[in-house]
């Protein structure tokens, strides 16, 4: 039988567990995505039947959906890029969105982009909504005993309500199970490899896929890596110390700066008075559009912006406004930056984060473990140790499944990592480095910014993806790149 253009019209004949076969012979009906930038590029959706539990494939299933834009030029087609935008708990349908500014013309000629909702996820049986108080389960533990005693009793509330609903089916969205999805999705699209580029947590479930999957594997990017062995909980206190030398940065940027923002005309004045915004903060709430943004919040809204010196002005006018907020009366927020961050921690629940991550690997069930490491990284880590200490609620959850994947094999891949990230931290990609013993570490240097696969950031970095994933070679040794410019 003809192959077509556009790769096979049956899935490949492989070997497979048994019990799986109904789920790896399927055929895909294929329909418009409702999704901006997939339709507009032509693209495609599918709902791919996978086993709720793959130890169990005869009894409960869903569906996982996945997004595909076509290979540019059917004659240069050599197979399927599938692609995660991090998380965990990320949409990744429009894939579009977040490659297609990045990957050359010639990578796109020659490979369907594959976007994939994981399990759990989007369009892939995300579960309702848990009730949680709060949109996000990461958060400071705040100054004083009491407000950590807070957190425990909210964070144990937090996991019940997810967990009431479905148990055994939120067990199940676990990174492993993702992983055999893809799995999955490469065989109902008729291939024979996966090449792959995640980012952040999606270096995770790559990795995990290396470790699995080796004989299915291709091209594999891993931009912004966390070590395998770090992740969840260690991952998060490894935030503490790269968030506080990220802040010492910015409050260099910002120092200079100091007739706009006002903020101190030295780093240390910067830093003494952030440490005191939080301060301040814990005695009187500073409440903006109806959220109180206190000693628990203050220091989450630093970390989610500190992640990339690109949103320093951002940072800066959001500092800016709650400071000038503090110590009056509730008010409204003037800019649409700090309006959308409230209304996220106010509205908007990432209760997926939990539901993967809780059952992905298991944490110290005791909450005097926590309140121990907060209290000992309080002097090096005055801002954000009792954020990467605090108690969440995978304290509460149930036990996962099965064992986190321990990561070490020999499969090539393509590890990029800024040394300045303060979200996965440098040292996280050096150790799967090590791990992956046929890897090739690309290594962004003196740059804060949390993946690195972007326009004009540095075309060091995007060369050596995009020739790893049209020409399949990777750097003959380790090498360091550089911004293209100067950051400010």
């Amino acid at each position: 039988m003809a192959v077509p253009s556009y790769g096979r019209a049956d899935p490949v004949d492989d070997s497979h567990p048994v019990g799986l076969d109904r789920f790896y012979r399927q055929r895909l009906e294929w329909k418009p995505c409702g999704v901006e930038n997939v339709d507009k590029a032509g693209g495609e959706c599918a709902d791919v039947l996978v086993p709720l539990d793959y130890g169990n494939p005869a009894d409960r299933t869903m569906t996982v959906a996945i997004s595909r834009v076509r290979a540019g030029d059917p004659a240069q087609r050599r197979g399927i890029l599938l692609s995660n935008p991090g998380g965990p708990g990320s949409v990744g349908l429009d894939s579009l969105d977040l490659l297609g500014d990045v990957l050359s013309p010639q990578v796109l000629a020659s490979y369907d982009l594959i976007g994939m909702d994981p399990r759990g996820v989007g369009e892939s049986g995300r579960s309702p909504r848990c009730g949680w108080p709060v949109g996000e389960m990461i958060r400071s533990a705040g100054l004083d005993p009491l407000g950590f005693v807070h957190d425990t009793v909210q964070s144990a509330g937090m996991a019940a309500s997810c967990l009431i609903h479905d148990p055994n089916r939120l067990r199940q969205f676990t990174t492993r199970n993702t992983a055999r999805d893809m799995d999955i999705v490469r065989a109902a699209l008729g291939e024979e490899k996966v090449n792959f580029y995640g980012v952040s947590y999606g270096t995770y479930l790559g990795a995990v896929f290396t470790q699995m999957f080796p004989e299915r594997t291709d091209r594999v990017v891993l931009d912004s890596a966390i070590d395998p062995d770090r992740y969840w909980e260690g991952l998060v206190q490894d935030w503490g110390p790269a968030d506080e030398i990220a802040l010492d940065d910015w409050a260099g940027w910002v120092s200079g700066r100091d007739d706009e923002y006002r903020l101190g005309a030295t780093p240390q004045q910067v830093r003494a008075n952030i440490e005191d915004l939080v301060r301040l903060a814990a005695r009187q709430p500073i409440v903006i559009d109806g959220f109180a943004i206190d000693d628990h919040w203050l220091p989450y809204i630093l970390h989610s912006l500190l992640m990339n010196f690109r949103l320093d002005e951002a940072l800066a006018a959001t500092v800016r406004e709650i400071a000038d907020a503090a110590g009056g009366p509730p008010t409204t927020s003037r800019t649409p930056r700090l309006g959308a961050i409230v209304a996220a921690l106010r509205d908007e629940e990432n209760s997926v984060l939990a539901e993967i991550a809780c059952g992905d690997a298991g944490v110290p069930i005791d909450p005097t473990w926590y309140w121990r490491n907060i209290e000992e990284t309080r002097v090096t880590q005055p801002v954000f140790g009792a954020l990467a200490n605090n108690i969440q609620p995978c304290a509460f959850w149930l036990r996962p499944v099965e064992p986190p994947t321990v990561v070490r094999n020999t499969v090539p891949a393509l590890i990029v990592q800024a040394t300045g990230d303060p979200r996965t931290p440098y040292a996280h990609g050096v150790r799967l480095h090590q791990d992956m013993t046929g890897s090739r570490m690309v290594t962004l240097h003196d740059v804060r910014i949390h993946m690195t696969f972007r326009p004009e950031l540095s075309s060091c970095v995007s060369d050596a993806i995009n020739t790893h994933f049209s020409v399949g070679t990777m750097p003959d040794t380790d090498i360091t790149c550089y911004a293209d410019h100067s950051t400010p």
